[in-house]
């Protein structure tokens, strides 16, 4: 350690020592984020990754690293988001309305200029974009439903790009728990993430305390729960797993812990990540899920861990959120 983290813990006495030491080594591995670089910053198909920035020079920009050294350079675009992602040439920009307090969501082309905008009622969560490019998803909180006594609430939209048919709300589709038909006034629907076909998706369905895993169909427009305490799905690339996150003992106020599903087994595999991460996680490669981990109120890093439940984490982006893979591999360097 260098003799500014020394300086640094012995002036935390305060502090248990172990929690000093960790605070100064995630502070250490925040501040050697890659220098920005000039260039174009590029949607298009390849060995990249795409993130939001979180360092002082330039926060909330998209950057993007190459997928053989994500701490390394970056490409810094003028382009700001709340919350981003990216698949197939396509990118989904979650922001402030320019010069307005109210949110939009902006779908933007590989050379990152604007197709279309959309208004959001409501705060930007979460935000996916399927393998084709095709079809967008976003989730907004919101405020003011009834059944919730005025707290918080989630509201989910898709768009087909391709046709401009958008679906404002997945409250008004029928849905299906244990094989039959389910009406409450309670739903809440968040973190849609789509299967290659361009017609099903996954996505968390809460209800009556319940948080469950849910299966989509754009063509029907129905809806049907698979399994409990299931948040935050991101599908794998080869749409045989899923990532998630679930509640401790079923208890959202206890944290969250990262997992694998296996689609075909029901399996569940706990990750290595044992921190609580409040997040959906992003498949780097068939091996690898990446996810925000926040340090303090203004900065994070994107980790990554295995998808089989072996190794350990480590920071795959410093200074990061929101990542998203463009194609290609990650390399030893990110193992």
């Amino acid at each position: 350690m260098t003799g500014r983290g020394l300086r640094l813990v012995s002036g935390l006495a305060g502090l248990v020592l172990l929690a000093a030491m960790s605070i100064v080594i995630a502070r250490v591995a925040g501040s050697s984020a890659g220098a920005a670089t000039a260039g174009e910053l590029s949607l298009v198909p390849g060995p990249r990754l795409v993130a939001r920035s979180t360092a002082d020079d330039s926060a909330g920009r998209l950057v993007s690293v190459t997928a053989d050294d994500p701490g390394g350079a970056r490409v810094v675009s003028p382009v700001s988001c709340t919350r981003v992602y990216a698949s197939g040439g396509t990118g989904l920009c979650l922001r402030l309305d320019p010069g307005l307090t109210t949110y939009q969501l902006a779908v933007l082309d590989p050379r990152l200029r604007t197709v279309r905008e959309i208004p959001l009622v409501g705060v930007p969560n979460r935000a996916r974009v399927s393998p084709s490019g095709r079809l967008v998803t976003w989730t907004v909180f919101v405020t003011g439903d009834s059944y919730n006594g005025g707290r918080f609430s989630t509201r989910v939209g898709i768009l087909d790009t391709r046709t401009q048919e958008l679906i404002p709300t997945l409250e008004d589709w029928p849905v299906t728990v244990d094989g039959r038909p389910y009406r409450a006034r309670d739903l809440n629907f968040w973190g849609v993430t789509f299967t290659s076909d361009d017609r099903r998706f996954y996505a968390t369905m809460s209800t009556a305390g319940h948080r469950y895993l849910v299966l989509g169909d754009l063509d029907s427009h129905r809806l049907r729960a698979l399994m409990d305490n299931v948040e935050c799905p991101s599908l794998s690339p080869d749409g045989t797993r899923i990532a998630f996150k679930s509640a401790l003992g079923g208890d959202p106020a206890r944290g969250w812990r990262l997992s694998v599903l296996d689609l075909a087994t029901g399996r569940i595999t706990p990750l290595a990540e044992s921190r609580s991460v409040d997040d959906q996680a992003a498949w780097i490669d068939e091996r690898t899920v990446a996810y925000a981990v926040s340090r303090g109120r203004e900065h994070a890093d994107v980790w990554r861990v295995p998808a089989d439940g072996t190794g350990s984490p480590g920071i795959l982006i410093p200074d990061a959120t929101s990542p998203a893979a463009l194609g290609g591999v990650i390399g030893p360097e990110a193992q």
